[in-house]
């Protein structure tokens, strides 16, 4: 079928011909016939002389109004497109991850702008963050059955970027149902994840990397896991020897499977979990002088959009100064952000900043990202979101 055609502006094309995967509604000509296209249509992009920029989604309604699948003029986006982009997306996964626990898709670095696919054995955890991957769900679902032949997927369809795009969010499946208690594997660890009622999509697996190097340092260490969730970080250094670990989240439901895999991989006697706000907890510790050789923050982002830098950067240096007070000296924090808005020498400088005010001071060991199979795209910086530090810690 013939697709509609929506122009960019005169000489607003550079930035998409170069490689720039999104187009903003103040680049495009939004005549009448653009602004009565429904939201997520599949459309061609022209450039005002009639050069095609590609085929993609088009929203008239949000900011981000065109997102580019491909550049080729005559693509088709159904099913047999997105068998290629998964296959082609296997195989680089296969060859980055030793087992079939990995982010599978990851948005536009993988070509497929608004979709994460998450992949869990045979059991798969799905985002749709635009309305054009909202409506192509039938082609989607029809793309993994072919590759994987999956025991079930299910919709995480709840993130914020869905209330740009005028659409609901809610969790359902789309086929299958998984276990309750499922198996995740990673570093030679067995985690549980719960599909159906966790956060995200159910794991956080841009953190395996940086799972397995605060592990490497916690042999014979006494270990303290800030937002632990699931016990991504925790455990694993119990695992690798440390001699205790204390993990604290506000969530019940994610602590429940962390106790879960401590009692699973007999860590049972060196690992507690305790349920607290995290900025309360530490409080606590700070006025009764505890002092752990590792703490590590990794919280929720607290930077949600561009309004929220200030106030986000101020948790940052609260958490880093908190997080010091109880790094007992010579000892490693790792603290990071996930907030791709909070950018890296912004976090470098209110984590120093946290540092100065515990009367600590530091250097850092380790600057870290999300694993591999977060790939950043080249012309989208919002796609390298993760990023952290390990830093030694000593008095001024």
């Amino acid at each position: 079928m013939k697709k509609p055609i929506v122009r960019v502006q005169p000489g607003r094309h550079k930035r998409v011909a170069a490689g720039h995967p999104w187009l903003y509604s103040n680049e495009i000509v939004m005549d009448g016939p653009a602004k009565a296209l429904p939201a997520g249509e599949i459309v061609q992009f022209q450039a005002h002389d009639g050069t095609v920029l590609g085929t993609g989604s088009f929203n008239p309604h949000n900011l981000i109004a065109g997102r580019v699948f491909t550049r080729a003029p005559l693509g088709e986006i159904n099913a047999a497109f997105f068998i290629e982009r998964f296959k082609a997306a296997l195989a680089l996964r296969e060859t980055l991850v030793s087992e079939p626990y990995y982010r599978l898709i990851h948005a536009e670095a993988d070509g497929l702008p608004g979709l994460i696919v998450d992949r869990f054995g045979a059991h798969f955890s799905v985002q749709m963050n635009t309305a054009g991957m909202d409506r192509l769900g039938a082609e989607i679902e029809e793309a993994l059955v072919e590759c994987f032949n999956p025991t079930s997927i299910i919709l995480h369809n709840e993130s914020s970027a869905r209330a740009f795009e005028g659409l609901p969010c809610a969790v359902r499946t789309m086929r299958g149902l998984p276990p309750a208690l499922l198996d995740v594997h990673e570093n030679g660890m067995t985690y549980f994840a719960n599909l159906l009622d966790g956060q995200k999509t159910g794991w956080y697996f841009d953190q395996r990397e940086n799972h397995a190097l605060v592990a490497r340092l916690a042999k014979g260490k006494s270990v303290l896991d800030l937002y632990c969730h699931a016990g991504g970080f925790g455990l694993l250094a119990a695992k690798r020897g440390a001699s205790r670990v204390v993990g604290v989240d506000s969530s019940a439901p994610a602590l429940a499977l962390a106790q879960k895999a401590s009692e699973h991989n007999k860590l049972e006697a060196i690992c507690a979990w305790e349920k607290a706000d995290v900025f309360e907890d530490l409080e606590a510790r700070v006025k009764a002088k505890e002092r752990f050789d590792i703490v590590i923050a990794d919280p929720p982002p607290f930077v949600k959009s561009r309004k929220d830098v200030a106030s986000g950067a101020r948790g940052y240096r609260k958490l880093a100064r908190m997080a010091a007070q109880v790094t007992a000296p010579g000892g490693l924090l790792y603290i990071a952000s996930c907030s791709h808005n909070m950018e890296l020498p912004l976090f470098t400088q209110e984590v120093a900043r946290g540092l100065q005010e515990a009367k600590r001071e530091g250097r850092i060991l380790f600057t870290t990202f999300a694993a591999p199979d977060h790939p950043v795209h080249l012309h989208l910086p919002e796609s390298a979101y993760l990023k952290g530090f390990v830093i030694e810690l000593r008095s001024l």
